[in-house]
């Protein structure tokens, strides 16, 4: 069925249709939106699950803790500043080993105060051993939070399912729904391997030594690995299923591309544009989105990029005294490669900014002509 769905909603018919079973929740702009909806459809009865209203998102991921712990199918959201009130509870939920998943709604972090989009508080996070996954549109939201079950619970990590504020939490487009008995074909129950249960006590989170702690973290560093290759697995178990595929990357015209735009979330589909312009204009142009970034996709870019090639790394965020977050995770990819591409840091669209299809292709001629340094991020700003 074919529906008209903002951002938020499509996310929420994610969780519903693959039968979250609780749901805890602190309201915050501009994902609100996501867990009013499924509140509004258990009070009319639409939704089977438990939904908890919590009264702090440090709170509601310590209420996901213990019902995933007793083998529950989780799910929340949040952005910003409640995402950065959660951080402690992501690593117990990691270190855990539970199948949460979460819908961050990027915006971006105070001070000063800011109700608009960057990705500063989803790659925050992006140590707490939380597989990461960004859309760049309302179907990808819907089609991904179903993926990140699945994902999650074969590497049994917790997954974040990360959007643009308003760009795509409030807008409007159209997104295919399936129907529960197509997500329940692809998507089956869970069956945790290992539950809280009264009747076959165990302990749980209890205290570790240097040893034991250090094979633990390499046995999660290991699953975090494994998740790029299940990424992969579930976006074509997905493709052959409802016939939209999905990767760890995404890429446009790269083929022959002499300078390649790398984006992640919904610049992705404002590049695309760009590169076409580009291309009428008689410019090798290509884009490559990145759609996983924890784990970060290493292998698969280091196939896509090749030698000789430009690659200016559009980041909106940035991670102070150092440059935008997906630039130097590229860099460090790349480094050591006898033959690898140039890259090229661009910071652009803080804090809610226009990313245009006009400052993009200034990005890349400014790449492409050799004018850009590869040393030092430059900030760019939409001259209107």
């Amino acid at each position: 069925m074919r529906k008209v769905l903002m951002g938020n909603h499509a996310a929420t018919l994610g969780a519903v249709l693959a039968r979250a079973q609780v749901v805890a929740a602190y309201p915050i702009t501009p994902a609100t939106q996501v867990v009013e909806l499924i509140a509004e459809m258990e009070a009319k009865g639409e939704f089977s699950g438990r939904f908890m209203r919590i009264e702090s998102e440090h709170s509601a991921m310590a209420a996901l803790l213990g019902a995933a712990s007793a083998g529950a199918r989780c799910f929340t959201a949040t952005s910003s500043q409640g995402l950065a009130y959660m951080h402690e509870l992501l690593h117990w939920v990691s270190g855990a080993r539970l199948p949460i998943v979460m819908v961050d709604v990027n915006r971006a972090l105070a001070a000063p105060w800011n109700l608009w989009t960057d990705q500063t508080d989803s790659l925050s996070q992006r140590d707490t051993g939380w597989i990461q996954l960004y859309c760049a549109t309302n179907q990808e939201v819907l089609d991904t939070v179903l993926q990140a079950y699945k994902i999650a619970e074969r590497v049994q990590l917790p997954a974040m399912v990360v959007l643009d504020g308003f760009t795509l939490s409030h807008v409007y487009e159209p997104v295919d729904v399936p129907t529960q008995e197509q997500a329940d074909a692809f998507l089956p129950p869970w069956d945790a391997p290992r539950r809280l249960d009264p009747a076959a006590p165990a302990g749980f989170g209890a205290m570790e030594g240097p040893k034991g702690y250090m094979r633990l973290r390499k046995r999660l560093a290991l699953d975090m690995e494994r998740a790029e290759d299940e990424t992969e697995r579930a976006g074509a178990e997905f493709g052959r299923e409802f016939g939209r595929d999905y990767g760890v990357i995404e890429t446009y015209r790269t083929a022959d591309a002499d300078t390649v735009l790398l984006t992640s979330g919904a610049v992705g589909s404002t590049a695309k544009q760009a590169v076409d312009e580009l291309r009428e204009a008689g410019r090798k142009a290509g884009v490559v989105r990145v759609r996983l970034f924890r784990p970060f996709p290493a292998k698969t870019l280091r196939r896509v990029l090749r030698q000789g090639q430009k690659v200016a790394v559009v980041d909106r965020n940035y991670s102070q005294g150092q440059q935008g977050i997906f630039c130097e995770e590229l860099k460090a990819a790349m480094y050591g490669l006898p033959e690898r591409p140039e890259i090229y840091g661009y910071v652009a669209g803080l804090g809610g900014g226009d990313i245009t299809v006009e400052l993009l292709k200034e990005i890349w001629l400014e790449t492409d002509s050799g004018k850009a340094s590869a040393l030092e991020p430059a900030w760019m700003e939409d001259p209107r």
